[in-house]
């Protein structure tokens, strides 16, 4: 029997508050889980808007513990209510001073797998983050869910290939990459980089972006959010790029090994003559 796990993403509009913005979501997984998807993910800072376009102190106020903040809380319910695996990115405090940009991961049955922290934090017009974020301190952990092995992969960290490799060497077998990028600054690079990256590591990626223009700056978050399988292909269509959509789709994760056994990049990898990678 085919080992298939039906996903879901979601690509949203921002409504203008968290509470209405968490509800939402809610719904959008409620519904993903009717339509039978056992793992959903959210977009960058899902709960808040992409506050990141301006450098302005009264936006710490989004942060929140993680997992001991409402907003994990409440999502370790709704896993629970639906069944599914649920990855929750948001902006974490973990003490004072201390900000992370972090993504929650939740098993089918509510349990607080662990926290994903964004690695590579941007500072460049309209995307001021290391105003805000640490960058991550934890590596790069696969956490082992009711679907499968998932790992996150934050926006900005996506052009840099190291973390992707860690990630397919910690065993992932699907990564969700939560991002909020507009359509001047990297719409050429968005069909691009995580179709590589899946091919490149051998597993799938769930390609999550903003949709719309929001209140804090005129960044034109695109959507056109999707799954790409460990051959490159896009899973089903892509998303609108102008409009909220929920995204669901079978990923057959039989073909991760079926691609791993023809192309055979782990095997041929040389980490022996890598030394000036990781040399600063």
């Amino acid at each position: 029997m085919a080992n298939v796990v039906r996903a879901a993403l979601v690509q949203a509009t921002w409504t203008g508050d968290t509470e209405s913005m968490v509800a939402k979501h809610e719904e959008h997984a409620r519904e993903a889980a009717r339509r039978g998807a056992k793992v959903i993910g959210f977009q960058e800072v899902f709960n808040a808007p992409y506050f990141c376009q301006v450098q302005d102190p009264e936006h710490y106020r989004w942060a929140e513990a993680v997992p001991d903040g409402p907003t994990t809380r409440r999502m370790q319910e709704l896993a629970r209510e639906t069944g599914m695996v649920i990855v929750v990115p948001v902006f974490e405090v973990e003490q004072s001073g201390f900000y992370y940009n972090t993504a929650a991961v939740i098993d089918a049955d509510g349990t607080f797998l662990g926290k994903y922290r964004k690695h590579h934090i941007p500072q460049v017009h309209g995307f001021w983050e290391k105003f805000y974020f640490k960058p991550g301190n934890i590596g790069w952990p696969v956490f082992d869910t009711a679907v499968g092995k998932v790992g996150v992969y934050i926006c900005y960290d996506r052009h840099f290939p190291e973390g992707w490799r860690q990630l397919g060497l910690n065993g992932a077998q699907l990564v969700y990459n939560p991002s909020a990028t507009h359509r001047g600054l990297s719409s050429h690079l968005w069909r691009l980089e995580q179709p590589a990256a899946a091919v490149a590591n051998e597993y799938f990626i769930a390609a999550i972006n903003r949709v719309g223009v929001e209140e804090y700056g005129d960044n034109d978050f695109y959507g056109t959010s999707y799954f790409v399988d460990p051959r490159g292909q896009f899973v089903g269509e892509t998303a609108s790029d102008k409009d909220e959509e929920l995204v669901v789709r079978d990923l057959d994760f039989d073909l991760i090994e079926e691609v791993r056994r023809q192309w055979a990049f782990y095997r041929d990898r040389r980490p022996d003559a890598y030394d000036g990678l990781v040399q600063p």
